[in-house]
């Protein structure tokens, strides 16, 4: 049993999940450090200095923290933005590598072949 449970711990994908999970969690401070301390304060500033997360409402002893809600979405939106942006940004770079591969450069020897072979062709379409 211990020795199925080592092949399944060291697996590849449980080792790559485990890792993502570590970094995105620390993307995740990251992303929450830039919300609450940069761009909550600014779009608080432009909306008269309001800050979301003190709104609430008493009713009786219950207290709704609605402001609290919703900053809670912001972040959401903020953070799935920029992950948004991050996965574009990812894509993108993986397509120009896939282009570069896809598109060899061409050696002289080929390239001179080429000229060669597009003159030839020249040649016998205005023999036409």
């Amino acid at each position: 049993m211990w020795k199925e449970f080592k092949e399944f711990a060291m697996r590849g994908n449980v080792v790559d999940l485990a890792v993502g999970v570590i970094i995105g969690g620390a993307f995740g401070k990251i992303v929450s450090s830039l919300v609450n301390d940069i761009l909550m304060p600014l779009i608080g500033l432009l909306l008269g200095g309001i800050d979301f997360s003190g709104l609430s409402l008493k009713i009786g002893d219950a207290v709704i923290k609605y402001g609290m809600f919703i900053q809670t979405v912001v972040d959401f939106l903020i953070i799935s933005f920029s992950i948004f942006l991050f996965v574009k940004v990812l894509n993108k770079l993986y397509r120009l590598k896939k282009e570069e591969e896809a598109s060899p450069t061409l050696t002289k020897e080929e390239e001179l072949l080429t000229e060669i072979r597009d003159l030839l062709k020249k040649q016998q379409l205005e023999r036409e």
